[in-house]
């Protein structure tokens, strides 16, 4: 009753997956990152945190191993039968690893066996647990990420829906942003924002920093209010059915001056070009190249970043970030509908100034879309 997609979506995504498992030469893999469950069946739960793990037999037989308060999450989210959902014991000194390998053996699977092992869902104590309880696990940490990379109509419909909400978010920022105001209650109006729209939590907390907390590209606990001449910058993400479509902008408050102008002008120049890159059959690293060579041209080296943005799903905490990242020589070679979140970001520690520029888009058959519905312009108030 809380499923987001139709069973043949499902169907045709376990197909891919079992697909993906001959490819691999594997008897079963061993699937800990929360993305992955929710993209196989739907299970969706902050269960992760503990112990748990969704097995994918040769077959395209699923089984999830989870705690006792997830029994009733994964009946109701999932599309698991009651006898594939299977309860670890839980004492003070538990080993799920060990329940782990009594379904394993249960379920007959021998021979090759991967596990995911670059996620949250999976602890470095969790994972020596595992180890020691299956030696000899291969790991695959690509190999339903890969898969979740190239978005179905369905999918694109769920990012749609989050930009959207993004936009909500940044309209109800604006509207809220002036000299004097609390950055508490900016918070407050885009959250609230979303989940007026019918969206969920973000997968990492909103960013939001002024005065100098604008050079910040993370959350950080404190909140101010706005001076008369001041910088806010802001980076979020509209989250429907766990989907995202994150964006950033550095709002103006007062008068920008000239080099606030001309770093906005250089964002929307890197964006653009940017922009340009992102085709399909071309490397991720295009794109950071392009990047480069516009601040760079323009004097701003210093102040960008190594990176220029990365991929965007149905992501968990802690971030929304789905790997991998626009970075120098990436050579991961992009497909259509696929969706990014491109961020020109200048943080001028010398200057005390900030300026970014950022919104996600849709990889289309001979470029990319943008996502959201407001233009790159200057943002003042």
């Amino acid at each position: 009753m809380t499923q987001h997609f139709d069973p043949t979506e499902y169907a045709a995504r376990q197909s891919r997956a079992t697909a993906a498992l001959a490819t691999h030469d594997l008897d079963a893999v061993l699937l800990f990152a929360p993305e992955s469950h929710f993209w196989l069946c739907g299970y969706d739960t902050f269960g992760f945190a503990m112990f748990q793990c969704l097995v994918l037999t040769a077959d395209g037989g699923l089984h999830l191993l989870t705690r006792l308060p997830d029994l009733r999450q994964a009946q109701l989210t999932s599309t698991l039968p009651d006898d594939h959902i299977h309860i670890w014991t839980e004492t003070h000194d538990s080993n799920p690893a060990t329940d782990l390998a009594r379904l394993l053996s249960d379920l007959g699977v021998t021979g090759r066996i991967g596990f995911e092992n670059a996620t949250a869902g999976l602890t470095d104590h969790n994972g020596q647990l595992l180890r020691a309880a299956l030696p000899g696990l291969i790991p695959v940490p690509d190999l339903i990420r890969d898969l979740r990379r190239d978005k179905s109509p369905a999918e694109v419909a769920m990012h749609r829906r989050a930009a959207a909400l993004t936009d909500d978010a940044l309209d109800a920022a604006l509207a809220a942003t002036q000299a004097g105001a609390y950055e508490g209650d900016i918070l407050a109006a885009m959250q609230g924002a979303v989940f007026k729209g019918g969206g969920d939590y973000a997968g990492n907390e909103f960013i939001i920093g002024s005065g100098p907390g604008a050079l910040l590209c993370r959350y950080f606990s404190g909140r101010r209010h706005l001076d008369a001449q001041d910088q806010l910058t802001l980076e979020w993400s509209g989250a429907f059915a766990r989907y995202h479509a994150a964006m950033m902008r550095t709002i103006v408050v007062g008068t920008p001056n000239d080099a606030q102008r001309r770093m906005h002008a250089t964002a929307q120049e890197a964006l653009a070009a940017c922009e340009a890159a992102i085709k399909p059959g071309a490397p991720m690293g295009d794109v950071h190249a392009a990047h480069c060579a516009v601040f760079d041209k323009a004097g701003f080296g210093h102040a960008r970043l190594q990176a220029c943005g990365y991929g965007m799903g149905a992501i968990y905490n802690p971030i929304w970030v789905d790997f991998p990242m626009f970075t120098a020589g990436n050579p991961l070679l992009m497909r259509e509908n696929q969706v990014y979140f491109l961020h020109m970001i200048l943080m001028d520690s010398d200057a005390g100034l900030a300026m970014t520029l950022g919104h996600s888009v849709l990889v289309s058959a001979t470029g990319c879309e943008r996502l959201s519905r407001h233009d790159t312009a200057l943002l003042t108030r």
